[in-house]
């Protein structure tokens, strides 16, 4: 994507390039009608992950010195797939992990350990071993685990970049679950505790092997001024360890991700230039070149590039209100089913053959398959009146969403292709297969079906 295009240019594109696959996606079988066709598939555009990559970068080293080290490392978490890992390690991405679990996926699409940093509250000794081992960047959460490192590290050399994640305790967001800089979150060194600011500084000054600092304050619903809060907090506080230490002892900072997304329109704000720019009007200092910076971007990378395409399977009324039953529901939009309020997503109306319907709006629902009743995609949404045979198509569903599926009522993980689009030629590559019914006995114990008797 060339770095002057319109943001508008962009997302019309990308409107442009779903209307395409949907389409292709019922001509090349990959979602169909009744009689055993698949009636869910789940789509990601390539283009569109590059895009978001080629933007992350772009911004950061336009507002950098030359020479600056950075480091952007996708947060597994929204998008635990390895040919997506892939896809943005060719884009120059590393991986941010908080699982073994997300560091084999990440070892799996090739990504580097010097481009890999782990993170996660409840770290087991065995995890920091591997680590420290392999010279993944590490960011202690607590004291208890820093005490861990401190054995580990006087036990055996490592070439791991080594650092602590503060809380700044800057306040929530509009989501309270998914704040991480609240007075009594989870997460991090409590900053604002009495007496933490003083223990920090003696922790630095008693361990020269520290050369890191972490926060991450971001997340759905927290603004961009809060966030630049929390990594102004950030920078100060590596100025004051380096001011007792005499030396650079603090040579990166980890300024996390969290990068809301919104979910309401094709529009692509905030964008990337615009933290860069909330940023540099919080700390400015950040991009004297003083330190290397390293991102933890995940949701806002991928949620705009995935694409649930789903069957209606029948229509009925009750109450009045018209209601389209569908396979896509909790197992793939979960926060949207518990906590729509928070998680709304568009739904878009296209017929069997895939092209986008037209028609007068009829209020309806969009429910999933589970067997509860608050199962439903939308409620009370305006939308051309849906029939069987429909397909109804939930954009921005890239990050936390099919990647990511709950296993309510056994339904099968469905299958997720990426796209290409090239003229109106559609290309398809097969990202994860779908779950078959062995596939589901077996997680389920089905080898040791005897064992309770």
């Amino acid at each position: 994507m060339a770095a002057d295009r319109a943001p508008e240019s962009t997302a019309q594109d990308a409107v442009v390039r779903r209307d395409l696959a949907v389409r292709a996606a019922v001509d090349q079988g990959l979602i169909g009608g009744g009689d055993g066709d698949e009636p869910l598939v789940c789509l990601l555009d390539v283009a569109g992950i590059r895009a978001s990559a080629a933007a992350l970068t772009a911004a950061f080293a336009t507002a950098l010195p030359a020479g600056t080290p950075v480091l952007h490392a996708f947060a597994v978490k929204a998008a635990p797939l390895v040919p997506v890992l892939r896809l943005l390690a060719d884009a120059g991405l590393g991986c941010e992990v908080a699982s073994p679990g997300e560091l084999a996926l990440a070892r799996a699409a090739g990504v580097p350990p010097e481009l890999t940093v782990l993170d996660s509250p409840a770290k087991t000794p065995a995890e920091l071993r591997e680590a420290l081992a392999l010279g993944i960047a590490v960011n202690a959460d607590n004291a208890q685990e820093l005490a861990r490192l401190d054995a580990l590290v006087g036990s055996a050399p490592t070439r791991s970049p080594l650092g602590l994640r503060i809380n700044p305790q800057t306040g929530a967001g509009a989501i309270g679950a998914l704040s991480t800089a609240t007075a009594t979150s989870k997460f991090g060194f409590a900053l604002r505790d009495p007496g933490m600011r003083e223990w920090l500084l003696a922790a630095y000054r008693d361990r020269p092997w520290l050369t890191r600092l972490h926060v991450h304050s971001g997340s759905q619903g927290v603004p961009l001024a809060r966030m630049a809060e929390g990594v102004r907090e950030l920078h100060a506080l590596a100025g004051e360890i380096n001011a007792a230490a005499g030396r650079r002892q603090v040579d990166t900072l980890d300024i996390g991700g969290g990068l809301p997304v919104d979910f309401t329109s094709d529009a692509g704000s905030p964008t990337y230039a615009e933290y860069v720019g909330a940023l540099r009007a919080a700390v400015p200092e950040l991009f004297g070149g003083a330190y290397g910076l390293v991102t933890e971007f995940g949701r806002s990378l991928l949620a705009r590039h995935g694409l649930v395409v789903t069957r209606v399977e029948y229509t009925k009324a009750s109450g009045g209100r018209a209601i389209a039953v569908t396979h896509a529901g909790v197992q793939l939009a979960t926060r949207t089913v518990y906590v729509p309020e928070a998680w709304p997503l568009r739904m878009l109306a296209y017929d069997a053959k895939g092209t986008p319907k037209e028609g007068p709006p009829v209020v309806q629902d969009v429910a999933g398959p589970a067997c509860f009743a608050g199962d439903l995609l939308a409620a009370g949404r305006a939308l051309p009146e849906l029939v069987p045979g429909d397909l109804v198509v939930v954009p921005d569903t890239g990050a936390y969403c099919f990647a990511t599926p709950y296993g309510y009522n056994s339904l099968p993980r469905p299958a997720v292709y990426g796209f290409t689009a090239d003229g109106p030629a559609v290309r398809f590559a097969l990202v994860r297969e779908a779950q078959g019914a062995a596939s589901i006995v077996a997680e389920a114990g089905g080898g040791q079906r005897d064992a309770l008797l």
